[in-house]
C-alpha cells in the first residue's frame, strides 16, 4: 500500500483512516519511527499478550514443583 500524506503544523504526520483502520491503531498508541537514509518507519509498539501476566511466581513454584515430584528428583 502506498499513500501520499503531507507534513502539517509542528511536522506532525497524519496517518489516513484506512491505514489506522487496517492495522487497528487507535489515538494514544505508541510507535517506533525508523530512519534510514532518506527513508522512515513507523512500527506500532504492541502491549505484551495478556497471557505473559496472567501467571504469579507462586503459580510457576507450585508448577515446578508438581514437575519435580512427578520425576522422582529429591531435592
Amino acid at each position: 500500500m502506498e499513500i501520499t500524506v503531507r507534513l502539517g503544523k509542528r511536522n506532525a504526520i497524519y496517518i489516513p483512516k484506512t491505514v489506522t483502520e487496517k492495522l487497528n491503531l487507535k489515538e494514544g498508541d505508541k510507535m517506533i519511527l525508523v530512519v534510514e537514509g532518506d527513508k522512515i518507519e513507523l512500527i506500532p509498539l504492541r502491549k505484551p499478550s495478556r497471557y505473559w501476566t496472567e501467571v504469579d511466581p507462586d503459580e510457576v513454584e507450585e508448577v515446578g514443583e508438581e514437575i519435580t515430584r512427578a520425576l522422582g528428583i529429591d531435592s
